[in-house]
């Protein structure tokens, strides 16, 4: 009896020391995981509407209702059935943390799985089979399997099949252009409601020109909107993919009116790009647009992960030519992201003299010809077969990352030399770029702006315009080397582009594009000093007071 009563005890107690083990277990589990949420500052997206009409109010509910629907598409293209996985998993922490990352897969971290039991992210997320070899796509004879705006399907007898998104996703496509013809109902501004029903059509047509030509013509609209299939970066297979997303935006007309004047020197910045004439002989339209906004809602791929800052858009490279493109800043998140996360950055990897020159002014430039430089150099090689996105395949969205992350200081300096930017000290510029970089490498070697953030801060490094003192553990810029290796290395990546260099291109993510072991090491001291990730919104018509 005594033995029995002992040996249960004993089993008791194994139990408890299990049950325990397994409690702190799950408790580390989810506090590791709650530590990946908070890695993300929540940020109230809003915005002063004040200066709004009662027509431009009410539009505003009826496009974000339109948004949501991109949201959704936006899960169907990157994983799938969002509801079942959701259903699926109990944990808050770990709830949250797949709304941020639109699926199981942490995109910040290489889109390393999270939750148990998930594989890695198919390359080419849900726009292929999955099962689907390259080899098996080359031979499809489609002419529309590379277009931005089908998916490739099997059919019943297992053979690939290419669908227009305005068949797959038919049911949800004709509720939002139900809602943005609504919208264009109310519009005042003559060129929004024509962009808006056009937008509308072009969601049940797949033929987006039209709209997009549209959206080039506004000019004086007090509210704007992206709306559909716009970039390719979810598609890490092949690059051709467009997925789902939306802005929702309120122009800031006073910013507006204090950049407005740059779109018209795009044509000589064009003659100013360091390369020979043929890499520079097509001349962007003469009608591109800056302008600066408030953002109010976000959906789909842009509110994935890192939120987007700006917009260069249309993508069209026939529109480029044309007409040029329209380049958004989005004021109210950029400067959230300066202060949360660019400005404590600063305090730890630059060397204290230079702290100063690390300015919201400086940055919100760097941003804003980031996006100027997209629309420069050469959209096709220049043999004229291909256009430099079907030349270099899924290596351009890094390329083109690059391209444009290092022109936006080029042109800065440009236009500094050129008169127009009046009191310019270049090394604000500079110093807050280079802080910039430990904000955009922590995006991780998924994302096209963390793998071109990363091959141009070892470009600076090899080439003397960035120093590191190990023993205090901060990074100095040297003016006149940070000058000329900015117009180095802009010229290397433009060539590359306009020679469709794909070779050259893929070597450069490999070699270049990673975290090496010291950047590791200060990436590693950000994340321990608790600055945050990136940002999260609180958004909605209830923020809105809608």
């Amino acid at each position: 009896m005594r033995l029995k009563s002992k040996f249960a005890m004993t089993l008791f107690a194994l139990a408890t020391l299990v049950a325990c083990n397994q409690k702190n277990a799950n408790h580390e589990t989810k506090s590791l995981m709650q530590a990946k949420v908070d890695e993300y500052a929540r940020f109230e997206l809003s915005a002063d509407l004040s200066a709004l009409t009662e027509k431009e109010r009410a539009m505003l509910p009826l496009l974000i209702d339109a948004a949501e629907i991109m949201d959704n598409l936006f899960w169907k293209q990157s994983y799938g059935d969002k509801d079942a996985l959701l259903a699926s998993i109990t944990d808050t922490a770990i709830r949250n943390f797949v709304l941020i990352n639109y699926g199981p897969w942490e995109r910040l971290n290489g889109n390393e799985p999270f939750v148990e039991g998930v594989g890695p992210k198919p390359l080419g997320a849900q726009f292929y089979p999955i099962d689907m070899t390259k080899d098996e796509f080359e031979a499809l004879d489609h002419p529309d399997k590379a277009s931005l705006y089908t998916m490739i399907q099997r059919n019943a007898e297992g053979k690939l099949e290419v669908i227009p998104y305005s068949v797959a996703f038919k049911p949800e496509l004709e509720k939002a252009s139900q809602l943005i013809r609504k919208a264009s109902e109310l519009a005042e501004d003559a060129k929004l409601k024509t962009y808006l029903e056009l937008r509308a059509d072009a969601l049940l047509s797949n033929d987006y020109y039209p709209s997009d030509f549209a959206w080039m013509e506004m000019k004086d609209n007090g509210i704007d909107f992206v709306v559909g299939p716009i970039e390719n970066y979810e598609d890490a297979l092949y690059g051709y993919k467009a997925a789902f997303e939306s802005f929702v935006l309120v122009k800031d007309k006073e910013w507006s009116s204090r950049v407005i004047h740059y779109a018209s020197l795009l044509p000589q910045l064009q003659k100013s790009l360091p390369v020979p004439e043929e890499y520079k002989k097509e001349m962007p339209g003469s009608d591109s647009d800056l302008g600066v906004y408030e953002a109010v809602f976000y959906a789909g791929d842009c509110n994935s992960g890192s939120k987007t800052i700006a917009i260069n858009l249309p993508n069209d490279p026939k529109i480029h030519v044309e007409k040029g493109s329209r380049k958004l800043q989005l004021k109210n998140v950029m400067r959230a992201k300066f202060e949360k996360i660019l400005l404590p950055i600063s305090e730890l990897v630059i060397v204290p003299e230079q702290r100063k020159h690390v300015k919201f002014d400086a940055f919100f430039e760097n941003v804003m010809f980031h996006e100027t430089g997209h629309g420069l150099g050469v959209t096709r090689t220049l043999d004229g077969k291909l256009t430099i996105r079907e030349a270099l395949k899924e290596a351009y969205s890094s390329i083109e990352e690059a391209k444009a992350d290092i022109l936006g200081v080029y042109l800065v300096g440009q236009l500094n030399e050129m008169g127009e930017l009046k009191d310019k000290d270049m090394m604000d510029n500079y110093v807050t770029f280079v802080a910039g970089i430990f904000r955009s490498v922590r995006f991780g070697a998924s994302s096209a702006h963390g793998k071109a953030n990363m091959m141009t801060f070892y470009y600076f490094l090899d080439h003397g315009a960035v120093s590191y003192d190990d023993a205090t553990g901060y990074y100095t810029v040297n003016h006149d080397n940070m000058k000329k290796a900015v117009s180095d290395l802009a010229g290397m990546i433009l060539t590359m582009q306009g020679d469709g260099n794909y070779d050259a291109a893929v070597k450069l993510i490999a070699e270049k594009g990673n975290v090496n072991e010291a950047l590791q090491k200060d990436l590693d001291k950000i994340g321990s000093a608790g600055i945050p990730r990136d940002i999260v919104f609180d958004q909605g018509k209830g923020v809105l007071g809608l």
